[in-house]
């Protein structure tokens, strides 16, 4: 099991990596609203949509990401601003504001038309990040994906070594709060090491102690972000009685288990590069 778990994770980095700097912004639109399209019918299927439905919700979010990705749309190389703002906006209150109490109240996800809203908020918020990021340049999407990533890591080999208290029991009793100060820890680490890069990165204010410290604390909120993210997913396969959000990948599970930190995170990433960084 550990093998393939490898094995499949290693065959996902280089695809991602070569799709990420070898495609145009187009190409990697596409390449990324396919993935978003695997993640929606595993979305569909956790909230038990009907055949028809499970469909017909796939259909719905294929549509829009390919008619975002048309000049009438206002996409060159990303989208206008305020467009950007709005999707990925939306999609990070959803994150900030109503997901942690969802998550710790378990509330019901067997409502059809809200959680058809929230799937089509949340996939297609985190596709248009990714595309308008790639756009800007594609070290800053790998540099906002490598927070979750290092979070995630960072997490299980602290929570594995030092958890004591649960962070959600009911939900997610593997998850423990000293992996998350882990992953606080690590990712406040990677931050600091950014820091020199922001300048290249488009960073339009200049780089005092107090722009440091604001940047160090926006990697840890967008770290703990992408635990939510985790934990929300973790609520909608505990109320679908399932493990697993599929059985695509090798090893490790469905598309929704191994984006679903990124789904998260990825909105809040995009709206504050269109805040604070400059779009070459």
């Amino acid at each position: 099991m550990l093998k393939t778990r490898v094995l499949t994770a290693l065959a996902l980095v280089a695809a991602v990596l070569a799709a990420l700097f070898l495609l145009p912004p187009r190409g990697w639109g596409l390449v990324t609203l396919a993935i978003i399209a695997l993640a929606a019918y595993e979305w569909a299927r956790l909230v038990r949509f009907a055949g028809g439905g499970c469909l017909a919700f796939v259909g719905i979010a294929v549509a829009v990401g390919l008619a975002l990705l048309t000049p009438s749309a206002g996409f060159a190389r990303g989208w206008p601003a305020n467009l950007v703002l709005a999707s990925c906006g939306v999609a990070a209150i959803f994150w900030i504001a109503l997901a942690p109490p969802w998550v710790i109240a378990g509330w019901p996800t067997r409502a059809r038309v809200v959680m058809a809203i929230v799937g089509l908020v949340v996939l297609l918020g985190a596709w248009m990040a990714l595309v308008e990021l790639q756009a800007r340049s594609p070290w800053l999407v790998l540099a906002a994906m490598a927070i979750v990533w290092i979070a995630d890591t960072a997490a299980y080999f602290t929570g594995r070594k030092f958890g004591r208290r649960k962070l959600a029991p009911a939900v997610s009793p593997g998850k423990s709060w000293e992996g998350v100060y882990g992953a606080w820890v690590a990712v406040a680490i990677y931050a600091a090491l950014l820091v020199p890069f922001a300048g290249a990165a488009g960073f339009r204010l200049p780089a005092t102690g107090l722009a440091i410290a604001a940047w160090i604390v926006f990697v840890v909120v967008l770290a703990s972000v992408s635990v939510i993210g985790d934990l929300f997913e973790s609520l909608l396969k505990r109320h679908a009685g399932v493990k697993d959000s599929g059985t695509l990948l090798p090893g490790h599970g469905g598309v929704l288990d191994r984006t679903d930190a990124l789904l998260a995170a990825m909105p809040i990433a995009a709206v504050a590069a269109q805040a604070f960084l400059n779009k070459s």
